[in-house]
């Protein structure tokens, strides 16, 4: 679990006065006291001898005794940590142990080119000497990684773009190898700061704590010692065997709900201009984090989409700036969920206004999309930066948000818009119920909506699909507007008897079957019939055989071809969007995709069935995600979310980082947080989504909107 930083120092004091493991032994250390191997032998209870320069150490250091050289300037190379030959030739006569990282010259050694940064490269074990658990193809997280590029043989470790979820699959062949971790002599040596372990977040904790294990052993030629107060910045709030606090589910919602404003990602007008900056580029909207001099936004100006996959050497993360439409709406019913359940009326005004913002001052529903004689009259744009791009599934989440902040609010202020947003997909609806993947403006403009609506086209994916027929399927129940059901069930049809083999299952078939669940469920509701239920069974039975002990419901891929490059050499690592596995018994969960939407569906899955096994999912899924949200005091931006990607095995943030787009320490304020917060409220007070929205008045706008949007048709 989290150390915190003065905790450390504490603990060490106590540690050399009470006697720890390594009491009263000496090592001597050139470097800064804020490093994460000083703290560490401190916390060991080693008495650690300091030293301004790397010839000071080596000089006083007495015989058979061990000298640390660490990077205090990294990723900067430091000129005042160049080795000599004189250095060595002492270190020899004394017989010294050396570590030495990041140096700026070492005799024999070739260092004259600059540090290459990388990004999607990750640590490969070369070596046998790390134990049987950290065997060589093992795989490790040394993030935003500057090595010095040098040429030697035998490295115990190398820097490679490869393919794997904890191991190379594909070995280091048609790869650029980067020698990381070295013995020369009585020296080893490191061309990157492996001594960042705990500031840089380095991964998986256990592999990372495995390498220093060796690495201290050997310096202190005691091949028993082992580490005992390994700490890490970022954690989990609660281990996988804990008993919960009977409030530990409250306390995720609250801190759940507090995440927006730790990482200041409501857009204020004081730095709206930065906002702009970085978020009008719609191809690329990433910038650094929200400064925490940075005031926090009402919801007027909307909430951006959260943190990228990439940690950077310090730890932090870069920002997605991006102002998109499904997160406007999903946001607001997390807020207004979190809000009725603790009181909070500061998010319940967020709610509200970011709505408005949606509706009323943004571009996304703006223009053509709220002109009553366009055929994209009442369409939610996919960003502020593409506006015109309609995806059904996010125009979804979108609408879904909207209604449940609606309910917990007790207000019927955009029941007209709602009305709209679903009747203007389902008019850009084909006649056996589906829209595709994403649709344009331009098109739409030119074609007419009746072409859509007549279209003889079949789109096996839930993903895109589904969500858009649970909005048809809950306006049907407040209306009896007949074509809403009847369409809807002729596409669930043609997709259950497709199931799974023909599923366009993306990067992920887990994710489809979370998000096929909720129509399924909500038919259920509709028509309870054998044949729905048993619809609805076989896709809930397929994902509970897929949830460990622990709760997590593992990640998994369908047969054949996904809709992503699949990923056939190393080259193809991080040049697509894809899974986080690489086969089907890695132990994953995703948190984008997944596990945050299959605890939405399951509740709603449970609510309408009274199905005893369906509650025991949702409740085993609920405990597992109260115990991995994220805990930081150092990275407050990040305590309190989830991250896409979770090892429920080493129960640790791992995961392969492929996705192009959204790998596996990315944040969403959307589709993660607002989903698994909104319906742990909905589980902390036995409740569904159904029921929380079936006093909803909106048919009161029904007919004149059939009237305006459809006429005689």
């Amino acid at each position: 679990m989290k150390i915190k930083f003065m905790f450390i120092f504490f603990l060490s004091l106590v540690l050399n006065t009470a006697g720890g493991y390594a009491k009263n032994k000496a090592v001597f250390f050139c470097g800064s006291v804020k490093n994460d191997l000083y703290l560490l032998l401190s916390c060991e209870g080693f008495k650690i001898n300091l030293y301004r320069s790397p010839f000071a150490a080596i000089d006083e250091a007495p015989k058979r005794s061990a000298v640390f050289i660490v990077s205090d300037t990294y990723p900067l190379v430091d000129e005042t940590k160049r080795i000599t030959q004189e250095m060595l030739n002492i270190a020899a006569k004394k017989k010294l142990q050396l570590y030495i990282e990041y140096p700026a010259s070492y005799p024999g050694l070739n260092l004259t080119q600059k540090p290459v940064e990388t990004r999607l490269e990750r640590g490969v074990i070369t070596s046998d000497v790390f134990g049987p658990k950290l065997l060589p193809m093992s795989l490790l997280g040394i993030h935003n990684c500057h090595v010095l590029p040098v040429n030697i043989d035998n490295p115990l470790i190398v820097l490679a773009k490869v393919v794997g979820f904890d191991k190379a699959e594909y070995g280091l062949d048609s790869t650029k190898a980067y020698p990381l971790l070295f013995e020369k002599g009585n020296s080893i040596i490191a061309m990157t700061s492996m001594s960042n372990f705990a500031t840089g977040r380095y991964g998986p904790n256990e592999s990372v704590k495995q390498v220093w294990t060796y690495i201290l052993s050997r310096m202190l030629k005691d091949e028993s010692f082992k580490i005992n107060h390994w700490f890490s910045y970022v954690s989990p709030t609660y281990s996988k065997n804990e008993i919960l606090p009977v409030n530990a589910r409250v306390k995720s919602i609250q801190k759940g709900a507090n995440w927006y404003y730790n990482g200041r990602f409501f857009v204020h007008p004081t730095w709206k201009q930065d906002w702009l900056k970085y978020g009008s580029n719609g191809s690329n909207p990433v910038g650094p984090p929200v400064g925490k001099d940075k005031l926090i936004g009402d919801g007027n100006l909307g909430v951006i989409e959260g943190h990228t996959s990439t940690i950077n050497y310090d730890g932090t993360q870069r920002y997605r700036y991006w102002m998109r439409g499904d997160v406007q709406g999903e946001v607001s019913m997390t807020l207004a969920a979190a809000g009725s359940l603790l009181n909070n009326k500061d998010y319940k005004k967020k709610s509200a206004n970011l709505i408005d913002y949606l509706l009323k001052t943004s571009n996304l529903r703006a223009g053509a999309k709220n002109d009553s004689n366009s055929a994209a009259y009442g369409l939610i744009g996919w960003a502020t930066t593409n506006s015109g791009t309609f995806y059904g599934d996010d125009n979804a989440r979108s609408i879904l948000g909207m209604i449940a902040a609606s309910s917990y609010l007790n207000s019927n202020k955009w029941d007209k818009e709602i009305a709209e947003a679903i009747l203007g997909n389902f008019r850009t609806t084909g006649k056996k119920g589906f829209r595709g993947e994403r649709l344009e403006e331009e098109d739409i403009l030119k074609n007419g909506w009746k072409y859509y609506w007549n279209r003889d086209y079949i789109h096996l994916s839930p993903h895109f699909e589904s969500w858009m027929w649970a909005c048809y399927l809950w306006l049907y129940h407040k209306t009896g507007y007949q074509p809403l059901l009847d369409k809807t069930k002729t596409a669930i049809r043609l997709t259950m008897e497709a199931y799974p083999k023909k599923w366009l299952w993306g990067s992920s078939l887990q994710s489809q079957r979370a998000q096929m669940i909720l129509p399924l469920a909500w038919l259920v509701r509709i028509e309870d019939t054998e044949e729905h239920r048993r619809w609805l069974d076989i896709v809930v039975s397929d994902m509970l055989r897929c949830q460990a002990t622990c709760g997590a419901i593992r990640e998994e891929v369908g047969e054949g071809k996904g809709q992503f490059k699949e990923l056939k050499s190393n080259k193809d690592y991080g040049t697509d969007e894809g899974s986080m596995i690489f086969k089907n018994d890695d132990p994953v969960a995703d948190m984008l995709a997944a596990n945050n939407f299959a605890l939405f569906s399951l509740n709603e899955a449970a609510h309408a069935t009274g199905n005893r096994a369906y509650k025991a999912g949702v409740d085993k899924l609920s405990d597992f995600l109260t115990r991995i949200q994220i805990n930081s005091e150092k990275y407050k931006d990040l305590d309190g979310g989830w991250f896409r990607g979770f090892d429920y095995s080493r129960w640790d943030y791992w995961a392969s980082n492929s996705d192009a787009g959204w790998g596996a320490w990315c944040t969403l304020t959307g589709w993660s947080q607002s989903w698994i917060v909104a319906t742990q409220v909905q589980v902390q007070e036995n409740q569904s989504y159904w029921g929380l929205t079936r006093k909803s008045e909106i048919n009161k706008y029904m007919q004149q909107t059939v009237k305006l949007m459809f006429g005689k048709e």
